[in-house]
């Protein structure tokens, strides 16, 4: 889809070409597509099925919204989970008591977070390279009524001046050509960039990879790791206001910050913990043994072992019906005699093959068990466990 065939889209023909493709959405595509060509032009036709679709894609992330939102494919791969960004927007509201913030978002994409910024009472100058990703951003902003608070233009955010607003906002991409990428150089802007624009800012906010390594967070700043439903879905560094480590979850809006906690190592209880993955990668798992009154298996590993059950929404806990040496012979004979015929499989310090673990234990029976693969103490172990809480 290009920027012509996009702004087709806008007209009010093109608004019930995109109508009747989203009636389509999961028909036969070669039938789809002969049935608005009965109306529409190929053009149009095309931009309004792939438009209809990724709205369809969306909703994963942005729900009821999607159905009104514009996306590229690269800009919906980039784009922020609504309750992650509406999270954000709201902390960074409030590092401006005073007033509104004025935001400059130096690489927008499709919009997700300006419109949530906006939707929060920012008023948000953004811009992108694209001037295709710049006409969407434009028309998600106004088809949710935040236009007066929202302009877009096509820039390159390493000309951008972060020192005329009160909060830098930017999202490198994350993609290039051959996909996904790990290493912060090569971001877009790259992360050189990234950091001038950050050093010329008196308060910023920068959406990285949850994988992002330490030695890249900038001094002085906060990096703050956000679970949704139990998966870690990006990191946030902010600066400009403290450092230190935190981590989010949502929906529930629970936070842990580091205090430094070092964790007991001792031997296995009754209950195994497993923290949340923020937490993990925020190294805030002495915090999370605290909460619940326990200790590490392995100084290492991130499971926690504990006498009594803890409620917690910072792990998931299993009761413990028993711990061996690994080995697949004694594994598959203690699951046969409990007739575990299913089985979750959990590991981390081990270098075992989930899938192929799977099919070797030849499992038969009604029951189910969780097993984790693991290490205590270097000795490679497995924990028979019993799903419990969901924390």
């Amino acid at each position: 889809m290009d920027l012509d065939a996009f702004t087709e889209l806008l007209t009010p023909r093109g608004r019930r070409a995109l109508v009747e493709a989203g009636e389509l959405v999961g028909a036969d595509p070669v039938a789809a597509a002969t049935t608005l060509r009965r109306t529409y032009d190929a053009g149009l036709t095309s931009a309004a099925l792939t438009q209809a679709g990724l709205r369809e894609r969306a909703r994963a992330k942005f729900g009821q919204d999607a159905g009104k939102m514009y996306f590229t494919s690269h800009g919906l791969e980039q784009s922020t989970r609504a309750e992650v960004a509406e999270h954000r927007a709201r902390r960074l509201f409030a590092l401006r008591p005073a007033g509104a913030p004025h935001v400059l978002d130096a690489c927008c994409g499709v919009g997700g977070d300006l419109l949530a910024l906006a939707r929060a009472g920012c008023t948000v100058t953004a811009v992108d390279t694209d001037p295709l990703t710049v006409a969407v951003a434009r028309a998600n902003a106004e088809a949710f009524g935040v236009g007066e608070r929202v302009t877009v233009t096509v820039a390159d955010a390493a000309g951008v001046r972060p020192e005329d607003y009160d909060v830098l906002f930017a999202d490198p991409a994350r993609r290039t050509g051959r996909g996904r990428t790990f290493d912060p150089m090569a971001y877009s802007p790259p992360w050189p960039v990234v950091l001038d624009l950050v050093s010329r800012a008196a308060l910023a906010c920068l959406k990285v990879a949850p994988g992002l390594p330490y030695e890249f967070i900038p001094e002085g700043a906060e990096a703050e790791w956000i679970s949704y439903k139990g998966e870690v879905k990006e990191a946030t560094l902010w600066t400009g206001q403290g450092g230190g480590r935190r981590a989010t979850l949502l929906p529930g809006g629970h936070t842990l910050t580091a205090a430094g906690v070092q964790a007991p190592v001792g031997p296995a209880g009754r209950y195994v913990y497993e923290p949340d993955g923020a937490a993990i990668r925020a190294h805030l798992v002495g915090e999370v043994a605290e909460l619940v009154g326990g200790r590490l298996l392995d100084p290492m590993i991130a499971y926690i072992t504990a006498d009594d059950p803890v409620d917690s929404p910072w792990a998931t806990r299993y009761e413990i019906e028993d711990i061996l040496p690994f080995s697949l012979k004694r594994l598959r004979a203690a699951l046969r005699d409990r007739k575990i015929g299913n089985v979750t499989i959990k590991k981390r310090g081990s270098a075992i093959d989930i899938e192929r673990l799977r099919a070797d234990l030849r499992l038969k029976g009604d029951n189910s068990a969780v097993i984790i693969l693991t290490r205590i103490i270097d000795k490679p172990s497995v924990l028979i466990c019993k799903a419990l809480s969901p924390g």
